[in-house]
Parts: structure tokens; sequence; C-alpha cells
């Protein structure tokens, strides 16, 4: 069994910043990737940032700059550190990662609970 374990949401100030932290836990052989998404009110879940295992990065166009993305594979945890917030940054962030749990399993995909952002202005 496999869980996600969010924490770091809140409420900010526009400029300001937070940092959103997850930890895979269970039987984990393997991650090859890891990243974050986010759902806001009435629209679509999407990407924010990516990152597998060997350090490859990608980032949502309109979120390069102001967001970071970072890995520790020796905790299985990751991590999005969100500066110079803005109101359209309120959403519901959630944390995703693709986990093998042997040599033989599939990769399956695992999504942690959610965890709110709210920016006001």
């Amino acid at each position: 069994h496999v869980q996600l374990v969010e924490s770091g949401g809140g409420l900010v100030q526009a400029g300001g910043s937070l940092r959103l932290s997850c930890v895979v836990s269970g039987t984990i052989f393997s991650i090859p990737a890891m990243a974050w998404y986010r759902q806001a009110p009435g629209k679509q879940r999407e990407l924010v940032a990516a990152i597998t295992g060997g350090g490859s990065i990608n980032y949502a166009d309109s979120l390069k700059g102001r967001f970071t993305i970072s890995r520790d594979n020796a905790k299985n945890a990751v991590s999005l550190q969100m500066n110079s917030l803005k109101a359209e940054d309120t959403s519901v962030y959630y944390c995703y990662a693709a986990v093998a749990q042997s040599t033989t399993d599939r990769v399956r995909q695992y999504w942690g609970q959610g965890t709110q952002v709210t920016v006001s202005s």
C-alpha cells in the first residue's frame, strides 16, 4: 500500500511564498516520476511541475520562474517552492507519484489528498 501525505498549504498574501511538501510511504521499489498538480474551482486539474528520478524537470509555461520543484530520493519526498504568489494561484494542490512496488510490478499512479493554497489579493 502506498500513501502520499502533503503538507505546507495555507493562506498567504499576494507576493508571498509557500513551500509544499509531499512524502511517499509504503512498499516502494522506485518512483520514476513525482509531480504537483493543481485544481481551482470549476477548472480542470492541471500540471504545475514534474520531476523524474534522474532530476529532469518540466514546468507549466505560465509558472516558470516563480515555482521550483525539488526531490529528495532518499526520503521519497518532493517539494514545491512557490514564490511571488498571485491570487490566480489559489487552488487545491495535489501531489502525484508514479510508483513501482517491486522489480516486477508495473508503475501505478498515486495521488495525495490535496492541500489548499489561498492567495489573498
